[in-house]
C-alpha cells in the first residue's frame, strides 16, 4: 500500500480528494473529475493508494501550528493571515509544506501547493525524489481576481495529479520532460 498525504493552499484539498476517489474506485459525481482514465497513464492499481489526509493549509499559523513548522519563510504579505509569497518564495514554502505532511503522516509521497503573486507552485517528494513545479497560470492573490485565481488552481490540480500519476507509474522521464518542472533524485 503506498500512502500520500497533501499539505494544499491554492488547490484547496482537490488533490487529495481526487486521489482519495481514485484510490476507492468511486465513479459518477462522487468519482475523479481531473483523472477520467487512470490507465492513460500506466498500469498502477489504484486499489494500491491509500490517501492518510488531505490538509488546507492557506495560513501561516496554519503552516507553524498544524504541519510544525518553526520559523518558515516570513510572507510578502499577509491577508486575513493567508501567506502570500512570490513565485519563488511558493516554490520554498510549497516544498517546506510537502516535507512537514511528509513527517507528520509518515507518508509515502507528499504534497505541498501554495501560491500568492505568480504562478503558484507544487512539490511532490516521494522517498526517491524530490519535485517542484510551477503552473501554467498567473495570477496575483492581492487583486482578488476570481477568474484568474479559479484558473491557477484548476491548472494546478491538474498538473499535480499528471504528476502523481507518472510517479505512481515509474515514468520519472515523462515528468523530467514536463514545461517548469525541477526534479532531483534524494
Amino acid at each position: 500500500m503506498i500512502k500520500i498525504s497533501t499539505a494544499e493552499c491554492f488547490t484547496h484539498g482537490k488533490i487529495g480528494r481526487e486521489l482519495h476517489a481514485l484510490a476507492q474506485n468511486y465513479d459518477g459525481e462522487f468519482g475523479s473529475e481531473y483523472v477520467k482514465n487512470p490507465q492513460d497513464y500506466g498500469d498502477f492499481d489504484f486499489n494500491e493508494l491509500s490517501v492518510t489526509c488531505s490538509l488546507f493549509i492557506p495560513t501561516i499559523e496554519a503552516v507553524e501550528k498544524i504541519l510544525n513548522v518553526e520559523n518558515p519563510p516570513k510572507p510578502d504579505k499577509l491577508i486575513k493571515g493567508i501567506k502570500v509569497y512570490d513565485e519563488m518564495g511558493d516554490k520554498k514554502v510549497s516544498l517546506i509544506m510537502a516535507q512537514a505532511v511528509k513527517k507528520i503522516s509518515e507518508c509515502d509521497i507528499a504534497i505541498g501547493t501554495t501560491a500568492g503573486i505568480g504562478r503558484g507552485a507544487i512539490s511532490i517528494i516521494t522517498d526517491k525524489y524530490k519535485i517542484t513545479a510551477i503552473t501554467n497560470v498567473y495570477a496575483d492573490l492581492r487583486e482578488n481576481k476570481s477568474d484568474d485565481l479559479f484558473k491557477r488552481s484548476e491548472d494546478g490540480i491538474r498538473k499535480a495529479l499528471k504528476i502523481t500519476c507518472l510517479i505512481l507509474n515509474d515514468k520519472i522521464d515523462e515528468i523530467r520532460a514536463l514545461e517548469n518542472v525541477e526534479i532531483s533524485a534524494l
